[in-house]
């Protein structure tokens, strides 16, 4: 497929990289320096799955409760020790680049959370090739309405994406609501080394599963809908963390560092961090400490709210 004269304005950098270029960019596990890419990703996930072992051995819990009626749309949600329904809920979404990845090896953070009295909600959706980006981005919004609608007494709403969850996330904050039929009384974004214009995956590989057209990136690329939808912010009050790890590839920098100055361009409350020493996978993984920075930063966002 052709990459010339994608899109309008001036030439994306990302034009000017040659095909290898462009997958090794969007290949975050090439970028691990700590041990190899193969040993990055077992890590990864075996520490999530040690993760979310404890958190349900460990914390009042109710698994896979539907947020729809399709076999992917269930949801964990995780409780502090206090029994209440007015607590804020931190609802995160997956990484795996839209492709791999479950909300059974997703708990990370549900210990260092809930021992504050945070309620963590870790949600599944429909990944490709069953499901579709379209169909993904209505996933997890229903998900959040459905939080929403199950505790309308809440404290806050914090939503938290790593990697293709981050993308997810973001088309979460750009949500119409009214079909939703509820309005989420959001208080934070947490954006965790994502991508927010897909465009560039439509040349790589991880398009494979994807099979993403141009016209299907662009329409689920939240750069793409700050930029020419001019998408406005429902409360310019709540706070937009934008995160990359020091380790993260140039192309994720660059995506992360853009799409923090499109929501400061369109009035959104954004900030923007690059968290030292860690790579593409442990800026998720070492939310399983508590004195970790990216989980102080989220505990300080959430408490200081009350």
């Amino acid at each position: 497929m052709d990459r010339a004269g994608v899109g309008g304005g001036r030439e994306a950098a990302w034009r000017k990289l040659s095909a290898e270029e462009l997958e090794n960019q969007y290949a975050p596990s090439r970028w691990v320096i700590r041990m190899g890419a193969e040993e990055a990703l077992r890590t990864y996930k075996q520490i999530g799955i040690e993760a979310t072992r404890k958190a349900r051995d460990t914390c009042r819990s109710q698994l896979h409760v539907p947020y729809g009626d399709g076999d992917g749309e269930k949801m964990d949600i995780y409780f502090p020790d206090q029994a209440s329904e007015a607590l804020p809920f931190f609802v995160f979404f997956h990484g795996g680049y839209w492709q791999s990845g479950s909300k059974d090896e997703s708990a990370f953070m549900v210990n260092p959370l809930t021992a504050q009295g945070v309620a963590v909600v870790i949600v599944a959706y429909d990944i490709a090739p069953k499901g579709t980006l379209d169909r993904m981005v209505d996933q997890v919004a229903r998900s959040v309405a459905f939080v929403e609608k199950r505790y309308p007494s809440n404290k806050g709403i914090y939503l938290c994406g790593h990697s293709a969850g981050a993308h997810l996330a973001a088309m979460v904050l750009l949500t119409n609501w009214t079909k939703h039929g509820v309005t989420p009384n959001f208080r934070g974004f947490f954006l965790v080394s994502g991508v927010y214009d897909l465009q560039p995956l439509v040349f790589t590989s991880q398009n494979a599963a994807l099979l993403m057209t141009l016209e299907d990136a662009q329409r689920n690329s939240p750069q793409r809908h700050l930029e020419v939808a001019r998408a406005q912010p429902v409360d310019p009050a709540c706070p937009v963390l934008v995160a990359v790890g020091q380790h993260d590839s140039p192309e994720f920098h660059r995506q992360s560092r853009e799409f923090h100055q499109a929501l400061c361009r369109g009035g959104w409350r954004a900030s923007f961090e690059e968290l030292r020493d860690v790579d593409h996978f442990e800026i998720i993984e070492n939310l399983t400490q508590k004195d970790y920075a990216l989980t102080q930063i989220i505990l300080k966002t959430i408490l200081q709210e009350f």
